[in-house]
């Protein structure tokens, strides 16, 4: 088959990409970049992995369907959720809920109560950024304390995370591992909520896991130390609302799905 030449030369010598300059004459790379077939598929290869990347996001998969699973953003607007906090401080950007940081405070709640669940979502922080996944929140006026909270923070690269750095079960106990990206990168949370049970997978590592019937005292941990929160979680509400933390830093989420197991 023959194609027909393109109307445009590459330079006769040289050919810089991605700051590595190429000899036309001998390098291989440029000799697959001058065929125009290639140049065609490699552009066709790249554009098709971009739309698939884009339709993934905010979606659900025939099975996660038929598993029972729902989506809680759409990706397009904030149907479904209520912002407790200034106007501005939650909006939609490029297929995310983006938390602003503006007010420096407040929640976003999802609408519907739950008690039994397995929740996904994807996060990025930015530099310092923090926030929290907050779990069964019976209180909307006193979420801190009435919720149980899954520690967002930039806590990349620290070899001892505690009960306040990324995958921690806020004040309640630390993750057993730091599995948290850098700022700027993306991370997934799946978490699951059974009875007393709270497990939490952060990238695909297993970080934390309670039991909320071993905490029987309000203000103080199973082991002694304290915490600062003035209800025992062994006798707070199962149902509750499900909300994302404006702590007033920068914050996006996106594919935030939720399989009820009630």
């Amino acid at each position: 088959m023959q194609v027909a030449p393109f109307p445009w030369k590459l330079p006769p010598q040289t050919l810089h990409i991605a700051g590595i300059r190429l000899k036309r004459a001998n390098h291989p790379a440029m000799r697959i970049i001058t065929s125009p077939l290639a140049f065609l598929i490699g552009a066709f290869v790249l554009l098709t992995g971009a739309a698939v990347a884009l339709q993934q996001a905010n979606h659900l998969s025939e099975q996660e369907i038929k598993d029972g699973w729902k989506l809680l953003f759409d990706g397009e607007s904030l149907k479904g959720w209520t912002v407790a906090g200034v106007d501005g401080s939650w909006v939609v950007e490029d297929g995310t809920l983006h938390c602003t940081g503006k007010g420096g405070g407040g929640m976003i709640y999802a609408d519907g109560v739950y008690k039994n669940f397995e929740l996904k979502l994807d996060f990025k922080v930015s530099p310092k950024g923090n926030s929290g996944v907050f779990l069964r929140v019976w209180d909307k006026n006193d979420p801190v304390n009435t919720g149980i909270e899954v520690q967002v923070l930039d806590s990349y690269g620290k070899e001892q995370p505690s009960k306040h750095d990324c995958g921690a079960i806020y004040d309640i106990q630390a993750p057993s591992k730091n599995a948290v990206k850098p700022a700027g990168e993306w991370n997934t949370y799946h978490i699951i909520c059974k009875d007393n049970l709270i497990v939490v997978y952060l990238n695909g590592e297993k970080v934390n896991e309670v039991d909320l019937s071993r905490w029987t005292e309000a203000g103080r941990n199973p082991d002694g130390t304290p915490n600062k929160f003035k209800y025992a979680y062994n006798t707070m509400t199962r149902p509750g609302y499900i909300a994302l933390q404006n702590h007033g830093n920068p914050i996006w989420y996106r594919n935030i799905k939720l399989k009820p197991l009630d």
